[in-house]
């Protein structure tokens, strides 16, 4: 009799554990960080578990929301953006698809600034406008995303004092004058990626950018005959061209990186030119695909000691140079 009491004691002890709420007695900084990693409509459903978790949801620094989930994704939006409550919004990532809730965007971003987001990724599947009005001053955002259909319109230079990185998918830019004053607006800016499929919106991409050290650009389906790019980055250490496009522009003009460190250059064989070659020259790891040049003529004078390490490059362009 002892012994079955014994062992039902046991019994009662498991289940007790089993029942014990142990992730609720997490340091706070953990469980956010926990929460960070799920989806935001998931994280606010969590405010049901317990009066611990009740306001818990309002701390999570990183906010994602995906407009497939459509009932209720802007309501989810609205709440987690007007109720957060950290210092910094960390990260907000929209992924947008629905005509409906494209109307708030301007809103949400302009929530978003108020509550000093630094990564902020619009994932927009349709033909939107990105708010300039909001880009007039931000000394916060440190990361901007945008992809898709967004529509980029800046009349005016804007202001992005802290913004470092900057990647461009499938963007339409209104004109020139657009291009220059998102670039000229980003004094600290280190990294950028541009993806185009089309050069009808600006042909003549200019990319300059002081305090630039890595580029990357995509450049998939130019109109033949069409426009070019004219960079000119005098801090550029990392420089990454490819896509089948180039092979259409008229111009690839690399005024100004004396700082490179590495090159990968691909699919540009119709503008490979003196231009490009002269500016890859301080590269200490270049990677070049070229295919057969039309090169008819060619002089090359080494005035440093590395003449050795240019000789495979030599044979590499002479062996992609019939005539």
């Amino acid at each position: 009799m002892e012994q079955k009491c014994k062992i039902g004691g046991n019994n009662r002890r498991n289940q007790n554990l089993v029942n014990e709420d142990r992730i609720s007695e997490l340091p706070e900084v953990l469980l956010l960080q926990i929460l960070s990693s799920l989806a935001t409509k998931n994280v606010i459903a969590t405010s049901v578990l317990s009066k611990r978790w009740r306001s818990l949801w309002k701390m999570v620094p990183r906010l994602k929301f995906d407009s497939e989930d459509h009932h209720t994704f802007s309501g989810n939006v609205y709440r987690s953006l007007i109720s957060h409550k950290s210092p910094f919004l960390e990260s907000l990532h929209l992924t947008i698809s629905d005509e409906s809730d494209a109307s708030d965007i301007g809103i949400w971003i302009g929530i978003a600034f108020a509550r000093h987001v630094r990564r902020l990724v619009l994932d927009i599947d349709l033909e939107v406008t990105f708010p300039s009005l909001l880009c007039s001053w931000n000394d916060i955002l440190e990361i901007l995303k945008l992809k898709d259909c967004i529509l980029v319109d800046f009349p005016t230079r804007v202001c992005f004092l802290s913004l470092r990185k900057l990647h461009l998918y499938y963007m339409q830019f209104r004109d020139e004058a657009s291009v220059c004053n998102l670039f000229s607006g980003c004094p600290v800016l280190e990294d950028l990626v541009v993806n185009r499929t089309t050069n009808l919106d600006v042909e003549t991409f200019t990319i300059a950018v002081p305090s630039l050290q890595m580029l990357t650009i995509y450049d998939d389906q130019a109109v033949e005959g069409q426009g070019g790019y004219v960079i000119n980055t005098p801090s550029l250490k990392y420089l990454n061209i490819d896509g089948s496009g180039f092979a259409g522009l008229e111009f690839l003009l690399i005024e100004n990186a004396p700082e490179l460190v590495e090159a990968k250059i691909k699919d540009v064989s119709d503008l490979v030119n003196e231009n490009i070659l002269e500016s890859i020259t301080s590269a200490k790891r270049l990677c070049l695909h070229i295919s057969p040049l039309k090169l008819l003529s060619l002089e090359l004078e080494l005035m440093s000691r590395n003449e050795k390490e240019w000789w495979s490059l030599l044979l590499h362009m002479l062996d992609a140079s019939p005539k």
